[in-house]
């Protein structure tokens, strides 16, 4: 039973950040049609960001609480402010093109960003593991956990309840939305598109940095972080169905899974388990489990 119980713990809290991730993933691609490989570096700015912060704050001999709110502030300032300058000095001269020059733009930014972080941070290991001491230990049904592994769990919840919310119940969700099915009759009508793909895209950076932010306490930040991830995040986007916000959720929870099982029982095979449900999903299902039909335009 406890060990049953392990693996359910394990895999909620491997898919908390990674739905958080793949969340900001799919509202891009939902939204620009862009499929960001540049996302991943997102996620490792945070978690530099987020090392940096802690690390200055400890250094000051502030509690770590004062850290913790410092790397998710700072984080949330400066993955916005780039993600938009990328947007606007970059992306917006590309729209209209083909989707594969999108996606050969967003991985050359990809290795540009890779690049950079290696420059600003060097290449050694960074630890900033103050936030991770903040909660203390659980217990659970006899199971001993860190509080901050599970305080990430209604984190991500909360995460995708408010953009499900934002998109599915409010006046910007239904412009959001107006764009996403018809861009020309939007703009017609006085929507700012330009506008809208600009918040979309800053948002879906500050998700991925949010989500290297909370990571950081956990791992050592190093080169390397942003190619793992963005391997699962579009592995979660693809078995969930591109642009699906529940999709992205199902997707998260099945690797979260899929990984926790394969860490207790088959270690060998924690990636080849991945890519099975993928196969799997995609054999019966090539749009995704919750990818809707759209109709085609003319």
């Amino acid at each position: 039973m406890n060990f049953a119980l392990t693996i359910l713990l394990d895999g909620l809290i491997q898919a908390s950040w990674l739905f958080i991730v793949a969340l900001g993933l799919t509202l891009v691609f939902g939204v620009l049609k862009i499929l960001n490989i540049a996302h991943g570096s997102f996620y490792a700015l945070g978690a530099y960001l987020a090392a940096t912060a802690v690390t200055m704050v400890a250094a000051r001999g502030l509690p770590p609480a004062v850290g913790f709110v410092v790397m998710l502030l700072a984080v949330a300032a400066i993955a916005s402010a780039v993600g938009l300058l990328l947007e606007r000095g970059l992306l917006k001269m590309f729209y209209g093109r083909d989707e594969v020059v999108l996606l050969l733009v967003t991985y050359a930014v990809f290795l540009l960003l890779e690049d950079i972080t290696k420059l600003i941070w060097g290449v050694n290991p960074i630890y900033a593991t103050q936030p991770y001491e903040l909660f203390g230990n659980v217990e659970f049904a006899g199971l001993y956990y860190v509080g901050y592994d599970l305080v990430l769990i209604p984190i991500s919840v909360a995460a995708g309840l408010a953009v499900w919310f934002g998109l599915n119940r409010t006046v910007t969700g239904k412009i959001v939305s107006a764009v996403i099915h018809n861009e020309e009759m939007s703009a017609s009508m006085g929507v700012r598109v330009n506008r809208v793909y600009a918040s979309a895209f800053a948002f879906g950076a500050l998700l991925a940095a949010m989500a290297g932010a909370l990571t950081a306490p956990k791992i050592s930040v190093q080169p390397g972080l942003s190619s793992e991830v963005i391997i699962l995040s579009f592995a979660i986007v693809v078995i969930g169905g591109l642009g699906s916000v529940e999709g992205a959720a199902v997707g998260a929870i099945l690797v979260g899974m899929a990984r926790a099982a394969s860490v207790h029982l088959l270690p060998q095979a924690e990636l080849f388990m991945i890519y099975l449900i993928m196969a799997a999903v995609l054999m019966f299902r090539p749009e995704g489990l919750f990818r809707r039909d759209v109709a085609r335009r003319i």
